[in-house]
């Protein structure tokens, strides 16, 4: 049996390849699961995503017409699966449910000192030998404060760091993470999270519930010095009204990681193309906002964790055993 692997990067493809070897055979292409690219997944019983597949249910019907059975996602997000079409459709649909929480919550941290310290803009600068000072001075992170949006694993690794920093420490979760409550978290509902973080991060799944939880309303509740970062979905942050805010002089920095429209844009060269999209050709503009494209996952660690989750995912579906990777188990 052949797995088809959609949208792997040219990093990845031999760790696909070395994990699944003596398992069965993968063949990895660089296009990703969508309308278009759907059909040439037939003859495939099990195909594997990555992220920024679009798994509507047009697309579901045509992996199930062409004798598809089960999708292995690579990743822990699954917002791009339709979920109830694939169960109509007697799809077994599984996700990694786990990967190094460093790698996100280290990210997380580079794009916030990034922004504070003009580190971009200082990088630029060098490079045409202008080795001014003006307009990069930062501030000392330590004992300001930071508020966790999220405190999971990811939340939790990233609240480490903070402690380590000598920050204070603000948390907003459905429930309260012990060890992050040992570091000296105090929870405390999203309003006075907004209002009284000097930074803040986002650690957050993208729900129904979480879709725009920065919004229009948040932005204005932040301090006009604070600093944001994201770097777990995009969706998580009305993009419109935060660049109106910009337009306006507030924040020290923006540093994001993924865009609500992200799709058919991060993980392609539009070098040449260009970009279409008004709203993310107007936010990286900015001089206090960093844009990067869906990496903070990007690790050897965690890529190999990946990797080896949706291998031990596929050969359970093969066996006809069930994981706590399943969502949507075999009919």
């Amino acid at each position: 049996m052949e797995i088809l692997a959609f949208g792997v990067q040219k990093d990845e493809k031999p760790l696909i390849e070395k994990a699944f070897a003596g398992h069965c055979e993968v063949r990895c292409v660089g296009l990703f699961l969508s309308e278009d690219t759907a059909p040439i997944a037939a003859g495939h019983e099990i195909v594997s995503t990555s992220v920024n597949a679009d798994l509507d249910h047009q697309v579901l019907r045509t992996l199930a017409d062409g004798g598809t059975r089960m999708i292995a996602q690579r990743s822990t997000g699954f917002n791009n699966i339709d979920l109830d079409a694939a169960e109509r459709l007697g799809l077994t649909v599984a996700r990694v449910s786990y990967y190094s929480p460093y790698s996100v919550a280290e990210f997380a941290w580079t794009l916030a000192t990034a922004v504070n310290r003009r580190i971009v803009r200082a990088s630029n600068r060098t490079r045409d030998f202008d080795f001014r000072l003006d307009g990069l001075m930062g501030r000392d992170l330590r004992g300001r404060t930071v508020g966790v949006l999220g405190t999971g694993k990811i939340g939790e690794a990233f609240t480490r760091i903070a402690h380590g920093f000598g920050m204070n420490l603000l948390g907003w979760d459905i429930a309260e993470n012990p060890a992050c409550v040992e570091l000296g978290m105090k929870y405390v509902d999203k309003e006075r999270l907004f209002a009284e973080a000097d930074l803040i991060s986002l650690h957050v799944p993208l729900l129904p519930a979480t879709r725009h939880l920065v919004d229009a309303a948040a932005l204005r509740t932040m301090k006009d010095d604070a600093i944001l970062v994201n770097s777990s979905r995009g969706g998580l942050v009305d993009t419109e009204a935060l660049v109106g805010e910009l337009r306006a002089g507030r924040f020290t920095g923006v540093g994001l990681d993924v865009y609500e429209a992200e799709a058919g844009l991060f993980f392609f060269d539009k070098s040449l193309a260009g970009v279409e999209d008004d709203t993310l050709a107007r936010l990286v503009t900015f001089p206090n906002v960093v844009v990067t494209s869906h990496q903070a996952y990007y690790t050897v660690e965690a890529v190999r964790q990946i990797v080896d989750a949706t291998v031990r995912n596929v050969l359970d579906y093969t066996a006809g055993r069930r994981n706590e990777n399943v969502l949507v188990p075999r009919a």
